[in-house]
């Protein structure tokens, strides 16, 4: 089996393994195999990611997607620690988008950018109904939106970075407004859960992609 095929069916199974995780929500697993399956999803394409580097940019997108994975497994365990691994998941995409950054910027793109961070960050601060949460979730709110602004300006493709890193800060948001403004629920649930989901995939095929043909 050749390493293009090999990348191919972890590909399959981290999309298998993100999309199915909304059946373990009513089976009542154990912990540790709830979590097992949580992280399986982001987890394998950390490994498909892995499979597909070539060179440091490649690399440094298996490490935003272990990261991820790294997250929602914490997030089960301690709250605090699942949102540092998050972080630290955004700051190496930040490298990565300015490493690849774009050369020539339209002014609505420019402003998007420059308005996403100012405007995420006034948003989370505003949602948690506990109030002394608020300054931890901005900060976090920071280098979320960082991250997202610098994907829309990279070079990679926008259809597929950039508005997955938009479907992962919207998810986001949705987690601190369920801290209070919005009644948690299975919709909810099922917004957050599919837009990160979701994001995350675009986000490593929207890279690799590039990294592959060379137009990033």
């Amino acid at each position: 089996m050749t390493r293009d095929n090999f990348a191919r069916i972890i590909l399959i199974a981290a999309m298998i393994g993100g999309v199915s995780y909304f059946a373990a929500w009513d089976l009542h697993l154990p912990p540790a195999a709830d979590l097992a399956w949580k992280g399986s999803g982001v987890g394998l394409l950390a490994v498909y990611a892995a499979l597909k580097a070539r060179r440091l940019d490649g690399w440094l997108l298996a490490a935003v997607m272990a990261l991820g994975a790294l997250g929602d497994v914490l997030l089960g365990v301690q709250f605090i620690l699942g949102a540092l691994a998050f972080l630290a998941g955004h700051l190496v995409a930040i490298g990565l988008y300015l490493r690849n950054r774009r050369l020539h910027l339209s002014r609505s793109q420019a402003l998007l950018a420059a308005v996403l961070v100012p405007a995420c960050v006034t948003i989370a601060f505003l949602l948690p109904t506990d109030r002394a949460q608020a300054p931890g979730i901005a900060l976090y709110a920071t280098g979320l939106s960082a991250m997202a602004a610098c994907a829309w300006i990279s070079r990679f493709p926008r259809l597929w970075t950039g508005l997955g890193a938009i479907f992962f800060l919207v998810s986001d948001l949705l987690i601190f407004a369920r801290m209070g403004r919005i009644e948690p629920g299975f919709a909810v649930g099922l917004a957050v859960w599919g837009l990160y989901f979701a994001g995350q995939l675009m986000i490593c095929l929207g890279v690799s992609g590039a990294l592959r043909e060379g137009t990033a």
